[in-house]
This record gives structure tokens, C-alpha cells and sequence, in this order.
């Protein structure tokens, strides 16, 4: 004969398998949920970004402003804490979903990739950094010729046009649009006439 007390193992058996089955259903459905295609490098973005976000997050409330009494909408503070707020919900939700996919091979050769690109920036900054000196156009003609020749583009054809590019640039900005630029300080040693010219037109 078979007791009450016999079954009580077994019957707690079956219930704690069933809390971890279900329990194994909920993390697949949510593995299936934020499941993704995954790109090499992926996971090392979405951890710079979350981090970028939550930095801006923190600092909210020393760069903006709350003014008593005003309407919430009209806070110089609420719009920025909207989208810093969505950005950094959507970064969490984005590391989520790149933890949960697949990893694929070549993750540190991307960001590798990244950094060498990082090259081009400094570029851009010693660029500008060269601007008040030489001048607007001097600077950007020179550049355009550096880049070209550093991306591998040295024939006599590629840099007439790269020239050609750049002075079509300035005309642009300088000329056309007059955009406000600092006067390079090399335009100090022209003839009174020249000087005029460059310092207003180039």
C-alpha cells in the first residue's frame, strides 16, 4: 500500500522541473526576442555607447538648466533628458540584444579598423589648427593634396583635380557664402593690394 508521503517527492519532483522548464522558456523567448544578425566588434560599440549615453546622463543637471514655476514642456532641462534618457534605453536594449546573438569572429580586427580610421580626424585637426596661420585657402589646398596622397592617389591628374576641388571649396565658403574665417597670418607679408584680396576672398 502507497502512502500520501510516498508521492510527495515525486510530486515535488515534477513541480520543480516545471518551474525550470518554464523558466528556460522565458529565457529563450527572450534570447528570441533581442536575437540578432551580430557584426564583428558589435559588442565593443554597444559598450562604448551605453557608457557615452550614461556619461551625458550623469551630467544633465550641471549643463541645463531648471527654471521654478515654468511649464515642464518649456524647461530648458526636459529635451535634453528626453533623448539622453531614449539614448541611453535604447543603448541598454541594443548591448542586450548584441550579448544575446551570436558572436562572430574578427571583433578586435574591427575595432583595430576603427582606431587606424581615427587617423583621419587628426587629419581634420591639424587642418584646422593650420588655417589661422596659412590662410583658407593655402590650408585647404594643402590638405587636399595630403589626403589624396596619403589615400594612394599620386598621379599628376588626381592631384590637379584634388587642387581644383579645394580651391572650388574656398571660392564656395569664402566668396560666395563669405563665411566668417580666421585670416591666415602668412597674408600679413603680401603687397597691400594682394593682401586685401586674400584676406577677403580666400
Amino acid at each position: 500500500m502507497i502512502h500520501d508521503t510516498d508521492r510527495a517527492p515525486a510530486g515535488a519532483l515534477f513541480q520543480d522541473t516545471g518551474q525550470r522548464l518554464s523558466h528556460m522558456s522565458r529565457v529563450k523567448t527572450l534570447q528570441a526576442l533581442f536575437k540578432r544578425y551580430r557584426r564583428p566588434g558589435d559588442i565593443v560599440f554597444a559598450w562604448l555607447f551605453l557608457a557615452f549615453a550614461l556619461f551625458l546622463l550623469f551630467h544633465l543637471t550641471s549643463q541645463t538648466q531648471y527654471k521654478p514655476g515654468g511649464k515642464v514642456f518649456a524647461q530648458p532641462r526636459f529635451w535634453p533628458a528626453v533623448s539622453l534618457i531614449g539614448m541611453t534605453v535604447f543603448a541598454a536594449l541594443h548591448l542586450l540584444g548584441s550579448a544575446l546573438s551570436e558572436r562572430i569572429e574578427g571583433r578586435w580586427r574591427e575595432v583595430g579598423f576603427w582606431l587606424r580610421s581615427l587617423e583621419y580626424a587628426g587629419w581634420f585637426i591639424a587642418y584646422a589648427a593650420a588655417v589661422p596661420y596659412l590662410g583658407y585657402l593655402p590650408s585647404t589646398v594643402l590638405a587636399a593634396l595630403l589626403l589624396a596622397i596619403r589615400a594612394g592617389f599620386g598621379s599628376p591628374r588626381v592631384l590637379g583635380a584634388a587642387v581644383l576641388s579645394a580651391i572650388a571649396i574656398v571660392l564656395l565658403f569664402k566668396s560666395f557664402l563669405q563665411v566668417k574665417l580666421p585670416a591666415g597670418q602668412v597674408y600679413e607679408y603680401l603687397p597691400d593690394g594682394l593682401r586685401q584680396i586674400m584676406l577677403t576672398y580666400f
